[in-house]
């Protein structure tokens, strides 16, 4: 038996991953998941009534959603069909002759949703968060990071065969000639590795404040001449924008010329061929359907894929989500819980102001400015007010095919997606469906973000004792309250802007122990890959924030229980996870794996200490030196 002093996360979730499974078709189970396939099974079930014509409902949103369903889950028609939805796609394509034909048709290719190698979107503004306005980004690598590229990292080659074999298989499925698939697979790979050279790492992608390259309109279209972007975005916005804002500077300063050029449409054309061979693999054949997942369950080691009637049940969801979520809302999240976690996120603010108004290393001008931001933060529970107004047009045409309806749906949401540039910003609007089990900080928005499905054991239950409860959903709303004033939400202020609020000293005390959290996580251990204390620090000065307040509010309830609090909230890390999707992670997730979410960040706390009496001998010890508390 593990003890508290030794593995503070194995001693309260040991027992529990002894006889925990993984389920075939994930990577993972614990906390989040476990209540992610209760809620799985609960849809699943539900959806498969509404198929059959039971207990149908009465939304007309949702009437939609079960024709979609049916449509999708058609397997008899989807095997007969085969592979004859993509010929004509591919055709198109495969005519395409010069970089210039291609480019003329790129607006029209973006609206119409298809494959079209222009690497835009609609977003807030950074310096006016109000605002929506054009953002430049770059392509995406087939690596899961620009790190996997370096010549002695071993499991970047290992992957990348492991790609080129997975889609080999699925092209030559698809009926792509033999000489054809290889020829697309060469240049792919070849194009890719130049274009690893310029793009972002994630680690230099989760540093938000450094994205912010803002280029009148002229200057950027210099930087790719042979791309035609004033054609382009007069036909998507209606006009030439007067600015773009340009994360991926690098991507477009050094490269963009040769990328967008008729040198490059060879390779340029490969990606384009693959791009209209896949891009309805979800709903053609079963086989088709699980070729085409192979490379994404190789990077996390999942040996199974989802079986049909679960696939097509997620396929469904996609455009639909939101409107499930609120039918899961109304089911499942009454009034009561939604009052009661609207009252503990109201009590953690004023927990936070309180603990703000007493930082000794911040000057009162800056301290000030922080809590006028946290007055501001707007909390949304459990369910969105109302949906985005594209859902009361993704009506189904059931005389039309699986296709031309994914098609119809698409352009529905490109079209929204595109109306948004130059309008004011929709902060009603949320990024997450009611039954997902998460919930975010958007730094644009200034707001907080709790779906219903969060809002359950072992995270929240009225049958919980308040101090678990405070472990469990109290540290997720103050972490989330935390983002705020994490490595990246300092930057931002009340508004969403970018903008220092910060006086030159105070910052510098920030940085100093934000330094210092970094350096906690920095290089330890993760199933053989080692943790990037710069790529997770937003998230770990998040948790610490979040333990902080929640434990100063739990202390304040008459029946307080510091061990109750402190093993709900390892018990909400508890995770059993694959190892290769763990070595990935380690790479790409702006988050540290839940052991080390629980056993570092608590080392920092007094109140850990003394509760399980933890010595100088002890591995979970940490000196008070060493200790770091921020908010």
């Amino acid at each position: 038996m593990t003890r508290y002093q030794d593995d503070f996360y194995l001693a309260v979730n040991g027992k529990w991953a002894e006889t925990a499974v993984i389920p075939d078709d994930k990577p993972r189970t614990g906390g989040f998941t476990d209540l992610a396939d209760e809620i799985e099974k609960l849809m699943l079930d539900t959806t498969d009534k509404w198929l059959e014509g039971k207990e149908l409902p009465d939304d007309p949103i949702l009437q939609n959603f079960v024709k979609f369903h049916r449509l999708v889950a058609d397997f008899e028609k989807r095997e007969k069909v085969g592979v004859e939805p993509i010929q004509g796609l591919l055709a198109e394509y495969r005519a395409l002759d010069s970089f210039k034909e291609f480019a003329d048709k790129m607006a029209s290719y973006e609206l119409a949703g298809k494959p079209n190698a222009l690497p835009f979107g609609v977003a807030p503004d950074f310096m006016d968060a109000q605002l929506n306005v054009l953002w430049a980004d770059a392509p995406s690598t087939i690596l899961p990071d620009t790190t996997y590229y370096a010549p002695e990292h071993e499991k970047g080659k290992e992957l990348l065969a492991i790609w080129r074999k997975s889609q080999d298989a699925l092209l030559t499925a698809l009926g792509l000639p033999k000489d054809e698939v290889a020829d697309i697979l060469d240049k792919m790979i070849a194009l890719d590795a130049k274009v690893a050279q310029f793009v972002l790492s994630r680690e230099e992608g989760s540093e938000y404040a450094k994205l912010y390259h803002p280029y009148e309109w002229k200057e950027f279209t210099q930087l790719a001449p042979e791309l035609p972007l004033d054609k382009i975005f007069t036909e998507i916005l209606g006009q030439v924008p007067e600015q773009v804002i340009v994360p991926e500077e690098r991507f477009w300063t050094d490269f963009a010329a040769e990328y967008y050029s008729e040198e490059n449409w060879p390779f340029l054309k490969a990606v384009l061929l693959y791009g209209a061979a896949t891009a309805y693999t979800a709903y053609l054949t079963d086989d088709i359907r699980i070729l085409s997942g192979a490379y994404s369950r190789a990077l996390s080691g999942t040996p199974q894929a989802q079986d049909k009637k679960k696939a097509a049940y997620y396929l469904a969801e996609g455009p639909y989500n939101q409107a499930l979520g609120l039918w899961y809302a109304g089911k499942k999240f009454p009034a009561a819980a939604k009052a009661d976690v609207e009252a503990k996120v109201k009590s953690m603010i004023e927990v936070y102001k309180s603990r703000l108004e007493n930082v000794d290393w911040l000057a009162p001008e800056t301290r000030e400015k922080a809590i006028t931001k946290l007055n501001v933060i707007t909390p949304h529970i459990g369910y969105p007010e109302r949906l985005p107004e594209t859902y009361a047009k993704k009506i189904i045409d059931e005389n039309l095919s699986l296709i031309e309806n994914v098609q119809n749906l698409a352009k529905i949401s490109i079209a929204h997606s595109w109306s948004k540039w130059n309008q004011p910003v929709d902060t009603t609007e949320w990024g997450m469906p009611a039954h997902m089990v998460n919930a975010y900080y958007n730094p644009q928005q200034n707001k907080i973000v709790f779906p219903a499905a969060i809002l359950q054991a072992p995270f929240y239950s009225l049958e919980q004792s308040s101090s678990a409860n405070y472990g469990g959903i109290g540290a997720v709303i103050a972490h989330e309250i935390s983002h705020a004033f994490d490595t990246n939400g300092a930057s931002f202020d009340e508004h969403g802007s970018l903008k220092n609020w910060w006086t030159e000293e105070d910052y510098a005390a920030f940085t100093e122990r934000t330094d210092k959290v970094v350096a906690q996580f920095d290089g330890l251990d993760s199933y053989g890959a080692k943790i990037n204390g710069k790529l997770t620090v937003s998230e770990n000065v998040a948790d610490l924030g979040g333990v902080a307040c929640a434990l100063e509010a739990a202390k304040q309830e008459a029946n307080f229980s510091a061990r109750e609090f402190f093993i709900n909230f390892a018990r909400i890390w508890r995770m059993k996870a694959r190892e290769e999707f763990m070595q990935m992670l380690a790479t790409v997730d702006v988050h540290a794996p839940g052991e080390l979410r629980t056993n570092v960040t608590l080392t920092n706390f007094p109140e850990f200490h003394e509760e399980f009496e933890i010595k100088e001998t002890d591995p979970m010890w940490r000196a008070p030196e060493e200790r770091v508390i921020i908010w």
